[in-house]
Order: C-alpha cells, then sequence, then structure tokens
C-alpha cells in the first residue's frame, strides 16, 4: 500500500464504529447532564442509562422489572428510622430512589450505595466507595448501621463472597434472621458458598431468577433470609 494511500473499512464497519460513538457521546452528555443537577441538588428520576456497563468490571445491570422487584422487597414495612445498604447494585439504588420519589406516601429510610465506580459520586452523600477487596475499609459511621442489606458481590468466587460477607456483617443492625432482611444476588455456583456463609441470619435459596438488561450467560439466583409475595425458597 502506498504512503499516502487511506485505510478504508468496510462500510458495515464503519457504520457500527459510527453508532458506537454516537451511542457513547450520547451518554457521556446525558451523564455531565446527571452530574450538573446532583450538584445542585436535583430530585428527580434516574435512569441506569445514564451508566454504561463496564463488562470488564463485571458490571451487569438488573433489569428494570428485577431492579424494582429487589427494592420494594428492601422497602417493605420500612420506617424512617430504617436504613438500607446497597453493596455492589447500583441498579437496585437506582430503583429505590425512583420508588420513593413516586410514592410521597412511603416512609423515607436512609439510602446508602457502597460502589467501586466513581461514577455515582453524582449521587451524593448516598454514595460510598468500597472495594470488595478492602471489605472493612469503610466510614465508622456505618457500622451496625442497616437493617436491610442487598449485595452483588462482583466475581463469582469464594473469596469475593466472603469478603463482601464482611462488609455486610459490619454494615448489619443485628446479625439474626428477625434483626436483618438480607438479600444477596449472584451465580447459582455460589449456592453453598453463601448459606454457609450466612447460616446464622437463616438465608436460602429462593425461586426467583434476577433478569440483567443484556443478559448473562451465568445462571443467577436470589439468596434472602425471608419468604414474601415475589419469591418462595426453592425445597431442598
Amino acid at each position: 500500500m502506498d504512503d499516502d494511500e487511506v485505510l478504508q473499512l468496510p462500510a458495515d464497519t464503519l457504520r457500527l464504529l459510527q453508532e458506537f460513538n454516537t451511542e457513547k457521546d450520547a451518554r457521556a452528555k446525558q451523564f455531565e447532564e446527571l452530574k450538573s443537577k446532583a450538584e445542585s441538588d436535583f430530585e428527580g428520576k434516574l435512569s441506569m442509562d445514564f451508566f454504561g456497563e463496564d463488562w470488564n468490571a463485571s458490571q451487569f445491570w438488573y433489569t428494570d422489572e428485577t431492579a424494582r422487584t429487589l427494592a420494594r422487597q428492601l422497602l417493605k414495612d420500612a420506617t424512617k428510622d430504617s436504613a438500607i445498604a446497597v453493596v455492589s447494585a447500583p441498579s437496585v439504588y437506582v430503583a429505590l430512589t425512583n420508588i420513593l420519589a413516586e410514592e410521597s406516601e412511603l416512609p423515607r429510610p436512609k439510602l446508602c450505595l457502597l460502589e467501586i465506580d466513581t461514577r455515582f459520586e453524582v449521587l451524593g452523600s448516598d454514595f460510598d466507595y468500597y472495594d470488595f477487596e478492602q471489605p472493612l475499609r469503610l466510614p465508622a459511621e456505618l457500622k451496625g448501621k442497616f437493617d436491610r442489606i442487598i449485595c452483588d458481590p462482583p466475581f463469582l468466587s469464594d473469596d469475593c463472597q466472603t469478603k463482601t460477607a464482611l462488609t455486610v456483617r459490619f454494615l448489619a443492625r443485628e446479625w439474626s434472621e428477625s434483626g436483618l432482611r438480607f438479600i444477596s444476588c449472584t451465580g447459582e455456583r455460589m449456592e453453598a458458598t453463601i448459606i454457609k456463609l450466612y447460616a446464622k441470619i437463616g438465608v436460602k435459596t429462593t425461586g426467583f431468577e434476577p433478569k440483567h438488561s443484556k443478559g448473562l450467560s451465568n445462571e443467577f439466583w436470589c439468596y434472602s433470609n425471608f419468604q414474601c409475595e415475589d419469591w418462595r425458597w426453592r425445597a431442598d
């Protein structure tokens, strides 16, 4: 090829590249708008569309239906004195804030998102940086504060699940079946590990299967220490 000859990509490849860049630019614009609104104490409807998934960081957002189902179970029977910790599950946090914005009659529990992705700093004081590799490196004021916790450990490994459980124990107001409303969403193959880690608070495998907006190849299950209208425990 001559030095001055321009490399030409196939037309369909160019089209896909253009679509990708257009979508990326649109998300970046939405994110900057969200950041600006957050800095102005904006209160309105959030969307996970503002935050693109990073598969390399094991980010897989739930569908709106799944996120709202999980959020409603965390809000059930909550009071103004309740506190909800959302560990590595930002789409559930977004669902919580949207439900509370839509239904003004609901009590307003304290919300906290623990997440490694610093883009969520736009959420303000509800955000706390969290890296599961350092499970107890958290603000002291969060210790023993929460009576409702959901976690979605980013990796399907005993190490990640165990470190996340240390975080949950740190956050929990009580470490008992009656004192903590708890949900963990993770892979089916982590079942034995989850049941062992959370045996004291009565966690069991449920029949509810969380769905992800862009699909997920691994079979994904929901584990909790309570039954409800959205799920029952699986038969042994």
